[in-house]
């Protein structure tokens, strides 16, 4: 039973949303959490190598993981409860998710064919290091990522991102000659390239489909002898453009610049709409008597990370209004928090994973 603290906000929400951890300084909040499984009987409750929460319920050789994250963006909230809502640094990115995974598995018992995994990951806002992690230890049969995107719909896909940095260094000339500046150079190249996305984009009304680059930051300096410009770029890909096919085939020739490929990038991830995991979220959903929503997002998140390798039926799910992200509004409504916590335990009960 889902328990409530004296301001009428679930304990586990506000256990975990109280303890600020911003991307590195989760270890509070990760003990936190562990010593949470422990109390609520989880069969297994520890923190791995690099720093994740674990909680395991249930012995059975069939694996179902809860994946949330437990680091937050930097900048701290005052906590406060006002109009039914929750406000907090994390009640929707994403420990509202999070912890509405512990009280969904808190709350029901596990069939004999499975087990539970409830795993707080760290470093979600950085570099995910908890979830690269994560997905070469486990070999789940089903997957939930917890993300917000309201108790009544379900995420169905993340976009790809690559970041790479356009450079041009070449001696100085009159500004008043016939040659290019440096700068000149940068911004031609980039003109070139957003050409040729925008005539791709032509082809897609979506923007999950588009392709989508933005300049991050540019610079131009010159020392009397040499001059130098840079700009980097963040490019959002679609499933159907890789970080590899865009290193390969998307940066154009261009005189007198060089591409600086910044990481690998992270490829799109789309899950099946038609698995038996989103057919039983989608049909809790329906047990409100609302009408579920699908969602792809224009961001990246750890599915990305951990769906290639898992293969397996996924979706991402989790309560609040992401446009609220890393905001100084960050707030939840605890109704649409507890609804939340009944969708997934209904899910639960429909796969025949566990029993309320």
């Amino acid at each position: 039973m889902m328990k409530f603290n004296q301001a009428g906000v679930p304990e586990t929400l506000f256990g975990l949303v109280k303890h600020y951890s911003p991307t590195g300084e989760e270890a509070d909040v990760v003990n936190w959490l562990v010593n949470q499984f422990r109390e609520n009987g989880y069969d297994q409750a520890y923190q791995d190598t690099i720093g994740n929460a674990i909680g395991i319920k249930g012995n059975g050789p069939k694996k179902m993981v809860f994946l949330g994250h437990i680091d937050t963006v930097p900048g701290n909230l005052r906590l406060v409860v006002k109009d039914g809502e929750f406000w907090g640094r994390g009640t929707v990115d994403a420990k509202g998710p999070l912890a509405a995974f512990v009280d969904a598995v808190n709350d029901v018992q596990v069939h004999p064919d499975w087990q539970i995994w409830v795993v707080g990951a760290v470093g979600e806002e950085g570099d995910s290091r908890g979830a690269w992690h994560l997905r070469n230890q486990i070999q789940p049969d089903l997957a939930v990522i917890g993300e917000p995107s309201r108790y009544d719909r379900v995420t169905l896909g993340y976009k790809g991102v690559i970041q790479f940095q356009i450079n041009c260094e070449q001696p100085v000339s009159h500004s008043a000659g016939e040659n290019s500046s440096a700068g000149d150079k940068v911004f031609e190249s980039w003109q070139k390239i957003l050409l040729r996305v925008e005539n791709y984009n032509h082809q897609f009304e979506k923007m999950f489909e588009q392709i989508q680059p933005t300049i991050l930051s540019m610079s131009s300096s010159q020392d009397g002898f040499t001059q130098k410009a840079e700009m980097k770029i963040n490019v959002r890909l679609p499933v159907q453009v890789s970080p590899l096919d865009w290193k390969t085939n998307w940066l154009l020739d261009s005189v007198g610049v060089t591409y600086e490929i910044m990481g690998e990038g992270i490829n799109a991830y789309e899950c099946d709409r038609n698995s038996e995991l989103v057919r039983a979220f989608v049909k809790s959903i329906r047990g409100f008597d609302i009408r579920p929503g699908f969602v792809k997002k224009t961001g990246t998140a750890d599915i990305n990370i951990v769906g290639p390798v898992w293969n397996c039926p996924s979706l991402v799910y989790g309560p609040g209004d992401s446009n609220l992200d890393h905001t100084e509004e960050e707030r939840i409504s605890i109704q649409e928090y507890i609804d939340s916590v009944t969708v997934i335990k209904n899910a639960l009960n429909l796969l025949s994973i566990a029993i309320m």
